[in-house]
């Protein structure tokens, strides 16, 4: 199955220069177009590369929304440079950040006035450990993951999720006066309201397209990962799919004054992960759920280059702990095809990464991380002397 109706952009990250971001003081490195690997000790910093590429292409981390946590311990900021071709051009992406001040992001030394304007320029996807919150914790997390996709294509969407975001906080905000003051004010909760149906309708829409779009490369991805016949399956659950909204609304407010909060709305979505009809969580073992959200994650790459016409870069994070060297192969011949650009795989096995890439002949960098020191120690598939 392929979701591709036209020839992608070509886009790659060609340099990289951190400047106290986590354990790196002064690092600057130069990247293949194809396959760039970083091997080392667990915590010696090949994570925070990654990191710094998610970075550039959704102006914060993977990991945390803290931006603080990504200066250098007894520093004061972080500077994170990348020279981005896309189609031939050039162009450079700055992100800096000072302790107490805004976060600045720049294009070409053109400083973007709000954050949202650079996301879906230059996407990424990236698949690590961390991963595995999709299916352990809660619906915002599965919610995150779905808003994360569609922003890398659809500029109205991210603008529709902050301003849905706002007015709840509003609306939410009138719920604990009235229960504070003893007043309720109908018309008051109506201008929210209208708010949250605007907005809320087509953050609705979108996911419930992406969902049933995703869920055929999902299990095309999970077939040729797994080599297994588990059935997978992934579901949207709304409010939105069970009726009007407006009138929904209109129908919560007892409750919803009672509690104090809005208990209605595409906040309360979820995606359902499933295995053979049950909870992928209470179902799957441990190397199935992995295989589970690789597959899901690599349907999201996908998905992405077709919307927005560009292979997004693939950040592979630490992925083949507990996986055999068989299914890591797999994942190599999957991933090395003419279906993906630029790769940046990171792992704790440089013998068994060289080994899988020169059998395939690809055109790769591999650099070893030691002591916060980068060495490039193969280009091109070979060892430098």
């Amino acid at each position: 199955m392929c979701l591709y109706t036209s020839t992608p952009s070509i886009m790659y990250l060609r340099k990289l220069s951190l400047t106290n971001f986590k354990n790196y003081d002064n690092t600057e490195l130069e990247f293949s177009p194809k396959i760039n690997c970083f091997v080392g000790n667990n915590g010696v910093g090949k994570t925070n590369i990654l990191d710094a590429i998610h970075y550039l292409s959704l102006t914060k981390s993977f990991f945390n929304n803290i931006d603080s946590i990504s200066i250098r311990h007894g520093e004061e900021y972080f500077i994170i440079n990348g020279t981005f071709v896309k189609n031939g051009e050039e162009d450079l992406i700055c992100c800096a950040f000072q302790r107490q001040k805004q976060k600045v992001l720049k294009k070409n030394n053109k400083e973007y006035q709000k954050l949202s304007d650079h996301v879906g320029k230059y996407p990424v996807v990236m698949i690590s450990p961390a991963d595995g919150a999709l299916i352990s914790e809660g619906s915002e997390e599965r919610r995150r993951f779905l808003n994360k996709i569609i922003s890398q294509y659809n500029a109205e969407y991210l603008d529709s999720v902050l301003k849905y975001s706002k007015a709840l906080q509003h609306r939410n905000r009138l719920l604990k006066d009235f229960k504070s003051t003893g007043r309720f004010e109908s018309d008051a909760l109506t201008i929210w309201d209208s708010q949250l149906v605007k907005y809320g309708t087509y953050v609705f829409k979108e996911r419930d397209l992406l969902v049933n779009e995703l869920i055929p490369v999902f299990q095309e991805h999970y077939s040729m990962i797994a080599s297994e016949k588990e059935k997978v399956k992934l579901s949207y659950r709304s409010h939105l799919a069970e009726g009007d909204f407006s009138e929904a609304l209109i129908n919560s407010v007892h409750k919803d004054r009672f509690l104090e909060y809005t208990t209605i709305g595409i906040h309360k979505d979820d995606l359902l992960l499933e295995m053979n009809q049950h909870s992928v969580k209470s179902l799957g073992s441990q190397g199935q759920q992995k295989s589970y959200l690789v597959a899901l994650k690599l349907a999201k790459f996908d998905y992405i280059k077709r919307k927005a016409g560009i292979s997004p870069i693939l950040l592979l994070d630490d992925i083949f702990d507990k996986f055999d060297a068989e299914r890591v192969e797999q994942i190599i011949r999957l991933v090395g095809n003419h279906r993906f650009g630029q790769i940046f795989i990171t792992d704790t096995h440089q013998s068994r990464l060289h080994e899988i890439l020169s059998s395939h002949n690809t055109d790769y960098k591999l650099f070893k991380i030691n002591k916060n020191i980068v060495e490039e120690v193969i280009q091109n598939g070979k060892t430098d002397k």
